[in-house]
């Protein structure tokens, strides 16, 4: 399962090897309310077809008639603004009076896609600076904490896995966790020296290790960009991973189990091993989200929610907490 960024590209360069006219579109400004962040980008085909997009659907039918109806400048790129009034809010599906800023790319070199795609294939981290005046554009590393850039001359954007999933275990979880996480544009490392897991290993665009997991963490090197899982229900495993895991900065480190099992393993991580009560406390478990999931899709589903919520900066507030916050809410309304 490709992410967003390589989707764009593949269809970039499919519909221009065909003699097709495309144009890029990239958000890269808002105000108030808006259905995509800086650094959302689509391609549409002269034909119609898009793929990606910048809000709810609404700018992306607009964006469709200037191709078809070739309403540009100029070859060159521009800068498009939507929703500064009310009415145009309204007209293109912006919430609460939103205002969407584009950079329009009529003409983007393929060759240079091409490149790109390769790049982020081979899971690089990639700078694409983009001059307006020109439409010239060129690559360059990058590194996970770079963020998108836009003067109103320049347009540099980050495109590859700027996050890391380390998965101990190579079970069926794992195989839906890692095709749902290489969606969302994660770099994800697949930890298992048990040979037999190794040959029925099966996701494309995911590394695989045989080393033992607490060896994988150190060569690893996590950083706050990085997410470890131990997921193989061994604590032969799991529990040597998280040894070197909860040590480490990664902004995530969980393991999968019950209440009673995570309890179990605190416990056995206090008496066995070289941690803080501090570095135990920060192990996630029973990970994911509380949303009554039970097959291994389902787990896989519940574990990214949690990770993109701590990604976006969400606090997540336990189903328990949040009902009796409901109950005095409630409360003091009628008093």
């Amino acid at each position: 399962m490709d992410s967003v960024d390589l989707e764009v590209l593949k269809s970039a360069i499919t519909w221009g090897d065909a003699g097709h006219r495309i144009m890029l579109a990239t958000v890269v400004d808002t105000w108030g309310s808006a259905p995509r962040a800086p650094g959302a980008w689509l391609v549409i085909c002269d034909d119609g077809q898009v793929v990606g997009s910048v809000s709810g659907g609404c700018i992306e039918d607009d964006l469709i008639s200037r191709v078809r109806e070739r309403r540009f400048n100029s070859d060159r790129p521009e800068i498009v603004t939507y929703g500064v009034t009310k009415e145009e809010a309204t007209r293109f599906g912006l919430p609460c009076g939103g205002t969407l800023q584009l950079v329009l790319e009529p003409a983007p070199e393929i060759a240079l896609l091409r490149e790109l795609m390769e790049r982020i294939k081979c899971r690089e981290i990639v700078a694409r600076s983009m001059e307006l005046g020109s439409g010239h554009a060129a690559l360059a590393p990058a590194k996970r904490g770079d963020a998108m850039q836009f003067d109103g001359v320049w347009l540099k954007t980050i495109y590859g896995p700027r996050w890391r999933l380390l998965i101990i275990g190579a079970g069926q979880l794992a195989q839906y966790l890692a095709r749902m996480a290489l969606a969302l544009d994660y770099h994800v490392i697949v930890c298992d020296p048990r040979e037999e897991y190794f040959k029925s290993w099966q996701v494309p665009g995911t590394e695989f290790s045989t080393a033992m997991p607490d060896d994988t963490v150190l060569a690893l090197e996590p950083d706050g960009h990085t997410a470890i899982v131990a997921a193989t229900h061994d604590p032969k495993l799991d529990d040597m991973a998280l040894l070197e895991a909860l040590k480490s900065p990664a902004f995530y480190v969980g393991a999968l189990g019950s209440k009673v099992n995570t309890a179990k393993r605190k416990e056995r991580l206090k008496q066995h091993f070289d941690l803080s009560d501090a570095e135990i406390a920060r192990l996630k478990g029973p990970i994911g989200l509380r949303i009554g999931s039970r097959t291994p899709p389902e787990i896989a589903v519940a574990i990214l929610a949690e990770l993109t919520a701590l990604r976006n900066g969400i606090e997540l507030v336990p189903l328990k907490e949040r009902a009796a916050s409901a109950v005095l809410r409630t409360a003091l309304a009628k008093s």
